[in-house]
């Protein structure tokens, strides 16, 4: 019984260990109380994460291994200009600047940009301290999620074979 669980245990740690460091959500952020109904968590290959309500609100942001990879984060460049207007897949809705580089937020999905995080502006650190939760960068209007996402499980797969 007990080697039984110690392999299970040896099995089970690398996983549990690059969940914990490369997705820390933050289930008390909005991205995951905006409503009652249950929320759809999703990834791309590009280290972004949405969260994806009943009512089509869309949460989308950067990973917590994005955001470690990039460093301090001393800038965000949010999308005003966008905001009310549709966005495709693969658009550029931001930039992240850090100590180490800068990165572009691509749009997981296609869909409309109904408000950017402006917290970011003044705490642009939020992304690296909360990157799944209150470091949000944009929040959409989506109908019907991309096939080409990658569930939680994917995605920690993905950062096994990088």
């Amino acid at each position: 019984m007990i080697s039984a669980l110690s392999r299970q245990l040896v099995k089970s740690t690398p996983r549990l260990f690059l969940r914990h460091q490369s997705n820390v959500l933050n289930p008390k952020s909005v991205v995951f109380t905006h409503s009652a109904g249950p929320v759809v968590l999703k990834f791309t290959d590009q280290h972004e994460w949405l969260s994806h309500h009943p009512d089509g609100t869309t949460f989308v942001g950067i990973t917590k291994y994005a955001s470690d990879a990039l460093g301090d984060t001393t800038y965000i460049e949010l999308p005003h200009d966008s905001v009310g207007g549709t966005v495709s897949k693969g658009d550029v809705i931001g930039s992240v600047e850090s100590v180490k580089s800068a990165s572009e937020v691509y749009s997981p999905v296609d869909g409309e940009i109904v408000e950017v995080n402006t917290a970011l502006e003044e705490n642009p650190e939020l992304v690296n301290k909360d990157p799944m939760g209150d470091g949000w960068i944009v929040k959409m209007k989506v109908g019907e999620l991309d096939g080409d996402l990658l569930s939680e499980e994917d995605y920690i797969k993905l950062l096994q074979e990088e």
